[in-house]
């Protein structure tokens, strides 16, 4: 049973990653949720780092912190940390896809 605190919804959008001690590294979302989302990398980043994530949702431009929680092969699973006006970003998105999706039949 998956024992998620928050409902994944599928989105995919570019991000930009900025870890701690190196350049812009460029990925692509597979799925979001009011507390984290995942992604496909082609560079690695070590599990545990803070990185500071870039990324559009439908409703507006994210800038936030995440921790790195997981990795497997290019799939990375990032945990947001902090930023209330931004997590208010997000969680209006995943209310939105919630709805597209639920009618959809995603």
């Amino acid at each position: 049973m998956d024992a998620r605190r928050h409902p994944r919804y599928k989105l995919e959008v570019d991000l930009r990653i900025y870890p701690r001690d190196s350049q812009v590294v460029r990925g692509h979302s597979v799925d979001i949720s009011e507390s984290g989302i995942s992604a496909l990398l082609r560079v690695e980043v070590p599990v545990g780092e803070v990185v500071r994530l870039e990324f559009t949702v439908p409703t507006g431009d994210v800038q936030i912190h995440a921790l790195v929680r997981q990795r497997n092969a290019f799939r990375y699973g990032f945990q947001f940390l902090e930023a209330i006006s931004q997590l208010e970003i997000i969680q209006r998105a995943c209310r939105q896809l919630d709805v597209a999706q639920s009618t959809a039949g995603v």
